[in-house]
């Protein structure tokens, strides 16, 4: 008889959309995986307000249902942050066959809190909020997810980061020319710099995990207004840290790219207290698509 365990997993976005590759890499679910991102995207559009939907969101909902399939994946409305705090469709819940178990992802807002409350066993959520939470803060900043388990206090949580998926997007340093001066964009740059650092409001105990504690002594936190793109707001203050794939947008307005200080990239989670050996079979599964990486944490 298979076995069904409980994965807490985002309700959205990139994160989501990561898990359900991984998901597709080690078990029978590429239609399942691609017909959740596709219907996501979709309502991300609609969000963004790039598309206009036929149907609101109680028609699109049952659109999206098969309730004669306990197979098929459900979805549930949400307040959006948005004026007027309208209905948004987001992932709910599906089922995976892995053989022998059955993994039942749970949407959750907030994944990793889920875990800390000891509500599942395994998840998935990004390595930042880990970082925002629980990473103790030291003199000396850390660079990878490899150095994350080592910085988290045993009395503060259970949950302890098991493998990355690979969706990798860096927080970067970027910098205007005429600051740097012909100095490399690097650390060593920003423990020399006093004054402004633009970056993502509540952001500031990322950062100081990633910089470390000496670095960010003489830092002045600066944030974009709300009306403003991240980069223009760091090209006006000189020098700032955010999110990275292409550059494109930053070189835009003339900043110059550094060093990847952190990858912001979804990770699977244990929390130790509550595991077993399906919970171990699990972790293999889900770990063993992964190529030599900087993450392989036992």
């Amino acid at each position: 008889m298979s076995r069904t365990v409980p994965v807490a997993v985002p309700r959205k976005g990139r994160p989501l959309e990561a898990v359900l590759e991984r998901l597709a890499t080690v078990a029978d679910c590429e239609a399942l995986a691609d017909s959740v991102s596709s219907t996501l995207r979709y309502e991300k559009a609609i969000t963004k307000g790039t598309t206009e939907p036929e149907h609101g969101p109680y028609e699109r909902l049952a659109d999206y249902s098969d309730p004669t399939d306990p197979e098929a994946p459900e979805y549930t409305l949400l307040r959006d942050s948005r004026d007027g705090f309208p209905r948004r469709v987001v992932f709910d819940s599906a089922t995976v066959d892995c053989g022998d178990t059955k993994l039942q992802l749970i949407g959750r807002e907030e994944p990793f809190r889920a875990l800390r409350t000891h509500e599942f066993a395994l998840g998935f959520d990004s390595a930042d909020l880990v970082l925002e939470e629980v990473v103790e803060l030291q003199p000396e900043g850390l660079g990878s997810l490899a150095e994350i388990n080592q910085r988290i206090n045993p009395k503060d949580t259970d949950v302890r980061v098991v493998t990355g998926l690979g969706d990798t997007v860096y927080h970067t340093l970027m910098a205007m020319p005429e600051l740097l001066n012909g100095a490399d964009l690097d650390r060593a740059f920003v423990d020399a710099h006093t004054g402004p650092l633009c970056i993502s409001p509540r952001y500031e105990r990322l950062i100081e995990a990633v910089l470390g504690t000496d670095v960010t002594d003489d830092i002045e936190f600066v944030y974009p207004s709300e009306d403003a793109e991240e980069e223009a707001a760091i090209a006006d203050s000189g020098l700032g840290v955010y999110l990275t794939m292409t550059g494109s947008t930053a070189r835009e307005y003339g900043l110059v790219l550094g060093e990847h200080l952190f990858p912001s990239e979804t990770v699977l989670m244990e929390n130790a207290s509550e595991g077993g050996e399906t919970v171990d079979q699990i972790k293999a599964l889900l770990s063993e698509a992964v190529e030599e990486t900087e993450l392989r944490v036992q």
